[in-house]
């Protein structure tokens, strides 16, 4: 199985020839690509992805020229993406590539999603805002008891799905909340969802476009929404 790795990036000119050097350097043991989305970047990111694309025949530059968020960056990633599986991997060097390697054996018996898990036992936040870390742990631990998700951490963007998931989900988002949406999707039309443990880590380098109180009215959408269809299952 060939995985898609899907980096959307925004001005990460601090982080992404970093980051690209050590995903080809880390030797994930599948055959893989990159596909990093520029999301309407300003500043040298392009010119630098476009350099290394020189060096590693395994990545794909693709621009988002919907308009620019998330969660547009990533249906662009998705679209251009030609492997088996994909994992969305943000660009500012948060997510664990440790955990692929789990992540990838608990696809090979059999799940569709497995969802990289911060709020798990042997999983963890290091660094990053007490608010979000609070909101993120509550709703995914909140509805792994009323729906019975088999995850702790419904919100986090690192989760690898098998392709057919992406193309069963109609993705409404527009922003981050596309993380909490494709799971929440999958998990009502039957495909099977597990966890494994991951450590996120606050990036050091650039700025975070991540703005809580703005898309917080989504996840609570999507957190009333999934306790809603839970309600129409068990009726």
């Amino acid at each position: 199985m060939k995985l898609s790795i899907v980096i959307p990036v925004h001005n990460e000119e601090a982080n992404i020839a970093g980051l690209i050097d050590k995903i080809q350097e880390y030797g994930l043991g599948v055959d893989f690509e990159l596909v990093i989305v520029a999301d309407h970047c300003t500043d040298e990111t392009v010119k630098i992805i476009k350099e290394q694309s020189k060096e590693f025949g395994n990545l794909l530059l693709a621009e988002n020229i919907l308009p620019a968020g998330f969660a547009n960056a990533l249906r662009t990633g998705f679209l251009n993406s030609s492997g088996d599986l994909i994992l969305p991997v943000m660009g500012d060097f948060c997510d664990d590539l440790e955990t692929i390697k789990d992540m990838y054996a608990k696809i090979k018996e059999g799940y569709d999603v497995v969802c990289g898990s911060r709020y798990m036992p042997g999983g963890g936040r290091i660094g990053g805002s007490r608010l979000k870390s609070f909101l993120s742990s509550w709703a995914g631990k909140s509805l792994k008891w009323i729906l019975s998700i088999p995850t702790h951490d419904i919100a986090n963007s690192f989760k690898m799905y098998r392709k057919e998931v992406i193309r069963a989900v109609n993705i409404e988002s527009s922003g981050f909340e596309i993380s909490m949406e494709l799971p929440l999707k999958a998990y009502y039309q039957g495909f099977k969802i597990t966890e494994v443990p991951t450590v996120w880590h606050e990036r050091t380098k650039g700025r975070s476009n991540f703005k809580i109180l703005r898309l917080l009215p989504r996840y609570i959408r999507l957190y009333l929404w999934g306790i809603y269809k839970s309600i129409l299952k068990k009726g």
